[in-house]
């Protein structure tokens, strides 16, 4: 799926959103509920914007289902939904600092005041800290520190799925009924 393509759709729905926005938000609802509809994603995500037409639509669903597929495989090949590399290195960390904050409300619009172990809470911290990140990027070294950053939340993200949708049962009954 390319990054442009769904960014394009998102932000004609939704300008203040963008692709990696919705992707961390779809992997962050996942991380603690697997089962979770895409319908519901959609809802949270779009719930200020015009509605979807049918094929934009479908490729929100396509995005939230493939990242369903890619976080349950066992070829780690997750990974975060961001422009190319070809793409302005601050476009790259902008698009880190967008996913991070969709993560997070992902998290948080499956769980209520849920008690992490301490390794959640410190990985969770430090993904609050990414939405920070000075957007001025230049030059080889601040690439080599996203790729590292990068690297970290595709390992992180699926720590937290294990963690968050393992610990959280009750929860994930919750959210079922």
């Amino acid at each position: 799926m390319a990054y442009n393509a769904c960014n394009a759709i998102i932000k004609q729905l939704d300008e203040d959103l963008s692709a990696a926005e919705a992707h961390g938000m779809a992997t962050g609802v996942l991380c603690i509920n697997e089962q979770t509809e895409s319908e519901f994603w959609l809802a949270e995500l779009l719930q200020n914007s015009q509605p979807v037409k049918n094929d934009n639509e479908y490729v929100l669903i396509r995005l939230f289902e493939e990242t369903r597929r890619l976080l349950g495989s066992d070829e780690f090949e997750f990974d975060l939904f961001l422009p190319d590399d070809d793409a302005p290195l601050t476009e790259q960390v902008e698009a880190l600092r967008n996913w991070c904050r969709g993560f997070l409300f992902g998290v948080g619009a499956r769980t209520s005041s849920a008690k992490y172990s301490k390794d959640v809470t410190e990985i969770l911290k430090d993904i609050a800290e990414f939405t920070k990140l000075d957007a001025y990027a230049e030059g080889e070294d601040d690439e080599r520190a996203l790729v590292e950053i990068t690297e970290y939340l595709r390992s992180a993200v699926l720590l937290l799925r294990e963690e968050l949708g393992s610990n959280n049962d009750d929860i994930n009954e919750l959210w079922q009924e």
